[in-house]
Formats: C-alpha cells, structure tokens, sequence
C-alpha cells in the first residue's frame, strides 16, 4: 500500500485549506494505481465509485459514438477527474483512458463523502472547477457547431497552449506529446485535415513540431485568425 505523496496532495486546490492534521488524515484515504499506456480507467455509464489523481502521466476524456471518438480533455500531472460521478452517484458521463504509462492515486467515494462532511469548503470548490469545466463544455460545443474546421483546429492550437503551454526561448511549447488523430479528435475534423493545417501552419512559421510536440512561434497570428 503506498499513500499519495504529500507534495501532490499539497498541490491539489481541493486540499488548499487543509491542515497539517487534516492533511496526514487525507493522505491515508488514497491508494496508488499504476496504468500502462492505453488502458481504460472507466467508461461512460459505468458508476463513479473513485476520484483519481495524476501523479505522472496523461489521461484522455472522451466519447464515442459509432463512428468517432471526441476527446473532451486531456490531463496531466497533478490533475484530478472523477469527481462528479462519486458526488452524486451517478453514471460516468464519458471514458478516461491512459495516453502513457500513469501513476495515479485514487479515493474511494464513501471516503471522500465523510471528508466533505468534515471540510464543507472543498464541496464549494468542486462546485468552481465544475463550473469552469462546464464552461469549457460549452465552448466546445459552440466551436463544433459554429467555426470551420480550420478554425477549429486552430482554436484546438490555442486552448492547448493555455492549458499545457510554457514558454521556451520566446516560443510556446505544448508540453504533450499528441498526434494528428488526437488534435482531430479534439477539434471535431479528419486526419487528413489536421495534417494539412499542421503542413501550412509550418510552412508559414507559425508553428513547429518536433517529436510530436507542437512550439507556437506566432500566437497572435492564430488568435487573429481564429477571432479571439
């Protein structure tokens, strides 16, 4: 049995408010889990019964339908999901799979209920990341229903760079490792489309890419391009 680090439990806005008695309580709740790339974590329906947190690795959030999977989000290290479903009981509204070997600690939800019981302020701040994450929800939706598919691969660009971007020698560097399939499945379009976006936004200096990670060189450019 290994319990979560405290660093990472410290990391966590959810644990802000903590203690050091309440936080050494908390530490004990979680178990470590250990995922290698490409395997599921849930799917959509089953029932929440844990809240995970990543401690290396990335995770997707996706649907699927017959015919296309589209990915919702990806999180990474000291990100946390699953907790909707263990709140209220209910049925996963999506999938999460691992997109590389992960290191993740879980809490069991007839824990984390005693310990919103006892500390009603982290109940007030999973209703804020609901929130945030809802509003993310409904920008996706109006990107698919609204913009083009460029557009939409570009916007897909954008959102990762303020999600993952850091600053390297004036560029911005997209900190994950992501295909071309992938960004199609986060922007709603085909392959062969985001290949040939890429190709452009390349050739133009806008972006580059190496060993799968995209650097924006021209951010502004995107941005106006998009209408942000």
């Amino acid at each position: 049995m290994t319990n979560i680090p405290r660093q990472l439990l410290e990391s966590i806005d959810l644990f802000h408010d903590l203690n050091e008695e309440e936080l050494s309580e908390v530490q004990k709740l979680f178990r470590q889990k250990i995922y290698k790339k490409g395997k599921s974590l849930f799917h959509e329906g089953d029932y929440g019964e844990e809240l995970f947190i990543i401690e290396k690795g990335s995770v997707k959030i996706f649907r699927e339908d017959f015919t296309r999977e589209t990915i919702l989000t990806i999180l990474k290290d000291g990100d946390y999901f699953g907790e909707m479903g263990i709140l209220y009981n209910e049925q996963r509204s999506a999938n999460a799979e691992s997109l590389q070997p992960c290191t993740l600690y879980t809490i069991h939800r007839s824990d984390f209920t005693k310990l919103l019981e006892k500390n009603p302020q982290i109940s007030i701040k999973l209703l804020y990341v609901s929130m945030q994450r809802l509003r993310k929800a409904n920008e996706m939706i109006r990107s698919l229903t609204s913009l083009d598919a460029r557009t939409r691969i570009l916007k897909t660009l954008i959102d990762l760079s303020e999600d993952y971007g850091v600053v390297v020698e004036g560029e911005i560097l997209i900190d994950l490792k992501l295909t071309h399939q992938q960004i199609a499945d986060m922007s709603g379009v085909v392959r062969e489309t985001v290949s040939k976006v890429l190709v452009e936004l390349q050739q133009s200096n806008t972006i580059s890419i190496e060993s799968k990670k995209i650097s924006i060189k021209k951010l502004t450019h995107l941005e106006e391009q998009v209408g942000v």
